[in-house]
């Protein structure tokens, strides 16, 4: 409800909006919400400090054991993050790495969109062993109970989770959370799902749903970590406390909101412009950036160049399969090198690059990056760290003509309580990322209301939320809007009953490789036109969303038929 107007707010009140959003997180239950449990609530810490034992046991016992973080898309690169802050945690004590990571498709997904493979239940089995990818994994983790302890992270209750048929495969996602909920009595699996109200742009879990996953297992596995060191038990206050900083680091980062507001004017204009926003960040900061610009491809149906990021610095023994990624081409560029080879001669002055640091990291390095892109673009920003008493050389800070610089208290705390701040500053970075590169597609006119009208086809959720946004703005049936949407993925092709009964995986792997499929499909439905006069609109309307107006708005429809209905969508982000 807070972003039902954001198609029409300005950058000022996108931030506004988006901040109100990321508040939720942390709201305490109350009247209206007594249906669900929320991060701060008796049962969520609970089960967290029940978890939180269960890691201690492994954190013991370094030779047997290991700590495997699983996901699909924004969970998956989560995984990733995690596991590399930990194991570095593990190094600085003289321990061995326990955490590893699994994300649907492999390396290549870390940096590029492959949503399609969280669809595959056998694939995730599959990688355990040697989503529906999760919903496989958990229940192969559940035949083998002696090996296994599975822990399941979302953000929905479990009877409102998915209860459709996964292609080849004999379980519902539902299904799988009901058999872990009943073992979850005897501490044999846990479930863990705070809700964290519903996105700021309808569905688009990578934002709160990202943010809670990266809240709720840094907080409980940094927890384990410091009690094991102390040898004590874990307490409810020190839960707290861990989730309070996260909670702090809200109000630090969004007292920034009007540069913040610039940014995402600047990166907007850079892609109303057709140009490109890169985003350039050093060690984890770079991580974030990589994750922000490859969720951009299926949220807003974007071009891979448009917002990307990149990631300095060393990441060596990152990676499971580094082969994966280095010499893969253009869409799997990440690193320093990629940069200057690849994006650097082809910049222009209307990019926008954004450079991402904290005053530890090598200023003389930054310093000489800026330099030589300011050569190709005057369109440079800065996100800066520092902790107080630290300042940003002048030879560095006069490169800019503005630096978004953000002042975390100095911490006097054990080893393990000094990564509070390393925590807090990444997630400081992906609210401002997700902000900025949200608030770009609005502007370019990609948000309908708040929904993400021009989502990419590339896995089994967003087929169908596409038909759910057709029926939501037209009052078309489901079978009339199902008709419709394939109609544009085969266009020309005419629709015969063989293609109505393919599986989905087919219909899914076509709608991949065109753009613009759900706006085109939506205009034909709203016009009862053709796909060739509906994309013909598209590519002559001012944007996406423009056009989409016109026809809700044309001669002879009748207004009020796609009444939006409001109310709590929670969206699932699973590790």
């Amino acid at each position: 409800p807070i972003t039902r107007e954001l198609d029409k707010a300005d950058p000022v009140q996108i931030v506004q909006l988006l901040k109100e959003c990321d508040a939720e997180i942390f709201q305490e239950e109350d009247e209206a919400l007594l249906n669900y449990t929320r991060l701060y609530s008796e049962s969520v810490l609970k089960t967290m400090i029940d978890i939180i034992n269960k890691v201690q046991e492994v954190l013991k016992d370094p030779d047997n054991t290991l700590i495997v973080l699983s996901g699909g898309g924004t969970s998956g690169r989560l995984a990733f993050l995690i596991a590399v802050s930990f194991n570095k945690l593990l190094k600085g004590l003289g321990q061995l790495p326990r955490y590893t990571y699994i994300i649907a498709g492999g390396d290549r997904s870390l940096v590029m969109s492959q949503e399609g493979l969280e669809d595959c239940a056998l694939l995730g089995i599959e990688e355990l062993s040697k989503a529906p990818f999760v919903a496989g994994q958990l229940d192969f983790c559940m035949n083998n109970l002696d090996i296994f302890l599975p822990v399941l992270v979302g953000f929905n209750p479990v009877s409102m989770a998915r209860n459709d048929k996964i292609e080849g495969w004999h379980s519902t996602f539902r299904q799988v959370a009901e058999r872990m909920q009943k073992l979850q009595e005897s501490h044999k699996a846990f479930i863990l799902n705070p809700a964290v109200g519903p996105e700021g742009i309808s569905g688009s879990s990578r934002m709160k749903g990202g943010s809670a996953t990266k809240i709720l297992l840094e907080t409980l596995l940094l927890a384990a970590h410091k009690t094991v060191s102390k040898d004590t038990d874990i307490s409810e206050k020190c839960l707290l406390e861990i989730l309070r900083t996260y909670e702090r680091a809200h109000k630090v980062t969004y007292a920034q909101s009007k540069k913040i507001a610039a940014l995402v004017k600047q990166a907007g204009t850079s892609l109303q412009k057709k140009a490109c926003v890169y985003m350039v960040g050093w060690h984890t900061l770079g991580i974030i950036a990589i994750m922000d610009g490859a969720e951009c491809i299926p949220t807003f149906g974007a071009d891979y160049n448009d917002v990307r990021g990149f990631l300095i610095g060393d990441y060596s023994e990152m990676f499971n399969k580094e082969a994966d990624l280095i010499a893969q081409g253009p869409q799997f560029a990440f690193s320093q090198e990629d940069f200057v080879k690849m994006i650097l001669p082809s910049l222009t002055e209307l990019d926008t690059v954004l450079f991402l640091f904290t005053l530890d990291d090598d200023l003389a390095e930054v310093e000489k990056l800026v330099v030589q892109v300011k050569e190709k673009t005057s369109n440079v920003q800065a996100l800066s760290h520092a902790t107080v008493g630290q300042y940003l050389p002048a030879s560095l800070k006069k490169l800019f003509p503005s630096i978004m610089s953000i002042m975390w208290p100095i911490l006097f705390l054990e080893y393990e309580g000094n990564f509070i701040q390393k925590f807090q500053r990444e997630l400081s970075t992906k609210w401002i990322l997700n902000t900025v590169s949200t608030g770009a597609h609005v502007l370019k006119g990609k948000i309908l209301h708040n929904y993400m009208v021009d989502l990419r086809i590339s896995n089994s959720k967003l087929f169908w939320r596409a038909v759910s946004i057709l029926q939501r703005f037209t009052g078309h049936s489901q079978a009339r809007c199902l008709e419709g949407l394939l109609q544009t993925i085969y266009d020309p092709e005419v629709l015969s009953d063989d293609i109505r009964n393919a599986e989905l995986s087919k219909h899914i792997a076509i709608a991949t490789e065109k753009n613009k499929v759900v706006p085109t499909a939506l205009l034909c439905l709203l016009r009862n036109c053709s796909v060739q006069e509906a994309q013909l609109r598209l590519d002559t309307s001012p944007s996406i969303r423009a056009a989409i107006e016109s026809s809700l708005n044309a001669p002879g429809r009748k207004r009020g038929v796609c009444g939006v209905r409001w109310g709590w969508i929670l969206s699932p982000c699973v590790l």
